[in-house]
């Protein structure tokens, strides 16, 4: 990503940021950005107008660069123009999801993410970081089995006498809490993926993190600190039987957060997500792909579901000068791999999950024209 040039933000330029409140003690501003339309600014941006709400995405337009001659001083002064249209790019959300999304996120409170696997928990939890300007900061709950495992691991290692000496390493958890106290003016997204595959007791010990107290005992010091307020926690979880190794979720864990619903995008917006990931694959191919994976997604005795993966996978094949040549009829042997492996047993055993699937794939591609290979051969 690019660095504006002082020349580049002329007065009267309108530019999208997003605006948090200024850390600068005895500033006569009191809200700062640090990106316009996505891109670094050469120098703060500052404003006092009242009708920026810190946070929300906006339109500004440049008033005045100061000292534009320096690279360490001056400020470029802005006023609000309009809000921006929230959006997240790359990926599908549903409307009225996307507006809760927006008044969760302005107020700051703990969300969670709730949907089938590969339905795009993780790609939505980077996308916000990356819309709102965050520190995104990446934490796989599926190895916590102590409350301290969020914030420290231990490493035992030989000493130089050959003595076994034990190390406490932060986790990126406990390092992004310390540099959000230190760095006032940043936002840090804390994304706690696969919350419910943590034992319960140290969900347990969590919970003062996520409700007003928002204390968590750092193991090191030996002592509670406190969470910055420019942290934000978003969790994810993935629900039902099919998911092996997972703990349910209690009321009282569930109402530290906010809870939002996802599930897989339609197969419009689908087809329009890797239309533009995969440029090389043809219009009619992505279509077929998703109306494959749709027919496996909605059918109704399959314990499991296709994720999002699946899909962007078979494109990663498709476009690969190996099958490039081979068009639609390389579909067929993709989806073996691509899709009827997801689920267990073998394609080409109809008593299987995985033979089921395959099942569904002849019938879909069948319906779609697609040439099918001769099994009996």
């Amino acid at each position: 990503m690019t660095k504006w040039n002082v020349e580049e933000l002329t007065p009267g330029r309108t530019v999208e940021a997003i605006f948090w409140p200024n850390p600068a003690l005895g500033s006569q501003f009191k809200l700062r950005a640090t990106h316009l339309d996505g891109r670094r600014a050469p120098k703060v941006v500052l404003s006092n107008d009242d009708r920026i709400v810190a946070g929300v995405p906006c339109l500004v337009r440049v008033l005045a660069v100061h000292k534009p001659e320096r690279d360490d001083r001056g400020r470029i002064e802005v006023e609000f123009v309009s809000r921006a249209p929230f959006r997240i790019e790359g990926m599908y959300l549903d409307p009225i999801v996307s507006k809760k999304l927006q008044v969760l996120l302005q107020s700051g409170v703990n969300i969670l993410l709730d949907g089938p696997q590969g339905c795009g928990k993780t790609v939505l939890a980077r996308a916000i970081a990356d819309t709102l300007g965050m520190v995104f900061v990446f934490f796989n709950c599926g190895a916590v089995v102590e409350a301290s495992d969020f914030f420290v691991s231990i490493q035992v290692r030989a000493s130089d006498s050959g003595a076994p000496v034990t190390d406490f390493v932060k986790t990126d958890v406990l390092v992004a809490l310390e540099e959000a106290a230190e760095h006032p003016d940043r936002r840090y997204l804390v994304f706690l993926d696969e919350l419910n595959r943590c034992q319960e007791s140290a969900r347990n010990a969590l919970m003062p993190a996520l409700d007003s107290t928002r204390r968590v005992f750092h193991p090191i010091e030996n002592t509670f600190i406190q969470i910055p307020e420019n942290v934000q926690f978003i969790a994810a979880v993935n629900r039902g039987r099919e998911f092996s190794g997972t703990f349910g979720i209690d009321a009282a864990q569930l109402d530290r957060f906010a809870p939002l619903q996802m599930d897989y995008p339609p197969p419009k917006a689908e087809v329009e997500i890797l239309a533009r990931r995969h440029p090389e694959v043809s219009a009619a191919s992505l279509e077929v792909i998703v109306a494959v994976a749709d027919a496996i997604r909605n059918a109704p005795d399959l314990p499991g579901s296709l994720s999002v993966r699946a899909t962007d996978e078979a494109c990663v094949y498709l476009k690969h000068p190996l099958f490039a040549d081979d068009g639609k009829r390389a579909l067929p042997e993709i989806m073996k791999s691509s899709f009827c492996a997801r689920f267990p047993g073998r394609w080409d055993d109809i008593t299987t999950d995985a033979g089921a699937v395959w099942g569904i794939v002849r019938k879909t591609l069948a319906s779609h024209k697609v040439p099918l290979p001769d099994e009996n051969a």
